[in-house]
């Protein structure tokens, strides 16, 4: 029997060298498909025997199909595929190849659209296809194609023709590629760094480089596996013009950069990309932190926790539609005008991408230590962020302002068209010396404070829009304090009075104010005066006007009226005016004009000395009842100190600057 066998076995042998088994194509067509479940051809030459121990196998024209489902209706075709396996290797379920020859051949991996199956896999139970030990090989024109819908991800790899011995292979093996992430496309290198160890199933070491119209992402690490990056950290690195760009490739929106670098750690988990160790900058600006991006639901998720050491102003300023390159290269009108704001606007007319929010959600923590900015000094920013399917809320937002205070909660609504937002803006209490220093305000003498509410509602897609509609209430209360006498004398323009302390040495004695208020009510994006009142120890500051958000013009006069007698006071109406972008400050008023008239028209009529009596301030004014001021009171519920209703501060819808009386004249 055991001869019997034994010739049966040579006898099989002697017939698979001498026929070279090219009897069995079609029986191995047949098992091949069973095995795998998808249909199996050779349409050139088919080889299978024993040379003389080993395995040979040779097929040329191999395919191998897909599923129905996928895009490319073969898996794998091969012009020729030559190996030979060693037999004992087949018994123990590791399978070795002591050569492998694979020419002109096309692997198309594919997963389908819930990432249910992919096409490596041949069936639900099965694990998904592991290479063989290989001890020699050779690899030519061959190229992997890969696809994955729900990534909205394609990719096609073209390899340089390697040639290995005894299990080793020389060099790195590198490959080139181009694809499309969504809607932008890239091109790629990269090389298996470790391409023996990988081989023989051990680690594989992996350097990658995407480059897109203006961004470059390299990524780096060592895979458990010839593509097994679950779980594995990766070191990435991007740089580029603008970061916007970037994220928008996944649909995520932020504000536009300046060119940009940034290194991180990224370990996938399931359908998390954690990002870890993230330092970086953009702009003349730093960033930090991590952030986690979860694709696993209906719309992205961002959960992020970001600092910065220092935040330069020009690289904020897109957080409100600023091109920041043109901000800095230009200045902030062109900036301004970029966004398709009109000629000599300064609020960006933007829209912020209302369908870009609608497509993710997050939920962001990022603080700012220090804000770089020449006129405001602004640190200790912690803003919370968070987009809900459209609804954007900025909830706490606070910094510090010149050692005061600014907490604020902002809302826009993306959920309507257009976008409504809600502002609530609080300023503590703060020191209008260290407020005004950037703008050339001396500090010294000055120990004044200042607090605000701003609440606002408006609807528009852009900042321009949405403060041009809005209506509600701006208003900042100026509690008790003193300033320099030669600053609030000047701002008064009482000429008397302040010639009258130079010359008497005391233009440095405080001058006290009592209380405060500068207010407006806003409807339709138009803000008038409701009311501008500041009450001193020797005067009355009234103001009348407005400005509005949508024109961006201003109109505002004010007027000083002195509680004292004063010789030569030359207070008339100050008028500011103009736009946002070039405002006018006009002290020659037609009030003050007319006073010179009357003082000549008093000279001529009289004697010369009469023409100062058209510069004497009686000093008829009523001192202010603090209280509704330090409420916040609007104009028609200030008092005088009798108690009895102030008739001198307008009804907040006033345009017409206050005309200061002359002895019932004027």
């Amino acid at each position: 029997m055991l001869i019997g066998l034994l010739v049966i076995l040579i006898a099989i042998w002697l017939v698979l060298f001498i026929t070279k088994g090219r009897f069995l194509k079609t029986p191995f067509e047949r098992v091949a498909a069973a095995v795998s479940g998808r249909q199996v051809n050779v349409s050139g030459d088919f080889q299978l025997y024993f040379a003389p121990i080993d395995i040979r196998f040779v097929a040329e024209g191999l395919t191998m199909s897909n599923p129905a489902w996928a895009s490319s209706p073969e898996l794998l075709t091969a012009g020729r595929i030559e190996t030979r396996v060693a037999p004992l290797s087949l018994l123990f379920g590791k399978p070795r190849l002591r050569w492998l020859e694979l020419a002109d051949a096309k692997i198309a991996l594919e997963w389908n659209a819930d990432h249910s199956a992919n096409t490596w896999t041949f069936d639900a139970d099965a694990a998904p296809l592991i290479l063989p030990r290989i001890d020699r090989g050779s690899l030519d024109a061959t190229a992997i194609s890969y696809r994955d819908p729900q990534m909205q991800l394609r990719a096609a790899l073209d390899f340089a023709s390697i040639v290995s011995s005894d299990a080793k292979i020389d060099g790195a093996v590198r490959f080139t590629g181009s694809g499309q992430l969504r809607n932008t496309p890239f091109k790629l290198r990269g090389a298996l760094l470790s391409p023996n160890d990988t081989m023989s199933r051990g680690k594989n070491r992996l350097a990658l480089q995407l480059d897109t119209a203006h961004d470059r992402i390299d990524v780096g690490g060592t895979l458990p596996g010839l593509a097994e990056i679950e779980g594995v950290p990766l070191e990435v690195s991007a740089r580029g013009r603008n970061a916007a760009e970037l994220l928008g490739i996944i649909d995520i929106a932020i504000p536009d950069t300046r060119s940009y670098r940034v290194n991180a750690v990224l370990v996938k988990r399931g359908r998390s990309y954690r990002f870890t160790e993230m330092a970086g900058t953009f702009g003349a600006s730093d960033i930090a932190g991590r952030f986690i991006v979860a694709a696993g639901g209906p719309r992205i998720h961002i959960d992020a926790d970001l600092e910065t050491r220092t935040l330069d102003i020009i690289d904020a300023a897109p957080f409100i539609g600023y091109n920041p390159d043109t901000l800095a290269a230009h200045g902030l009108q062109a900036a301004a005008a970029q966004t398709g704001a009109a000629p000599a606007r300064l609020l960006p007319n933007a829209n912020l991408r209302a369908e870009s929010l609608r497509a993710f959600d997050a939920d962001v923590r990022y603080t700012v230590a220090r804000l770089r900015s020449k006129s405001v000094p602004v640190s200790d920013v912690a803003a919370t962020l968070k987009l809900d399917n459209g609804l954007l809320t900025l909830s706490p937002f606070g910094f510090t302002m010149a050692r005061g205070k600014v907490s604020s909660d902002i809302a826009i609504d993306w959920r309507r068209m257009p976008a409504r937002t809600r502002y609530d803006i609080r300023l503590g209490v703060t020191p209008l010396s260290q407020l005004l220093s950037g703008f050339g305000v001396e500090e010294s003498g000055t120990n004044g404070t200042i607090k605000g509410r701003i609440e606002l509602v408006g609807d528009g897609d852009t900042l321009h829009t949405s403060l041009g509609s809005a209506n509600g209430r701006i208003a900042f209360i100026i509690p008790k304090g003193t300033f320099w006498t030669r600053n609030v004398q000047l701002a008064e323009l009482d000429i008397g009075t302040f010639v009258q302390k130079m010359f008497e040495g005391k233009l440095k004695v405080p001058v006290r104010i009592n209380c405060g208020l500068v207010a407006f009510t806003v409807r339709n994006g138009a803000a008038a005066a409701d009311p501008i009142l500041i009450d001193t120890t020797k005067n009355v500051i009234l103001g009348r006007g407005g400005f509005n958000f949508a024109s961006e013009r201003m109109d505002l006069a004010f007027n000083a009226d002195g509680k004292k007698f004063s010789l030569l006071s030359a207070q008339s109406p100050v008028r500011v005016g103009g736009t946002f972008a070039d405002p006018s400050l006009d002290v020659i008023t037609p009030e003050l004009l007319g006073r010179a008239g009357a003082g000549l028209g008093l000279a001529v009529a009289a004697f010369p000395p009469a023409a100062i009596l058209a510069f004497v301030d009686v000093g008829d004014a009523k001192s202010t009842a603090c209280a509704p001021v330090l409420a916040g009171a609007r104009a028609s519920g200030q008092r005088t100190t009798g108690g009895k209703p102030r008739d001198d501060v307008g009804d907040g819808n006033a345009t017409k600057p206050v005309r200061k009386k002359f002895l019932g004249i004027f």
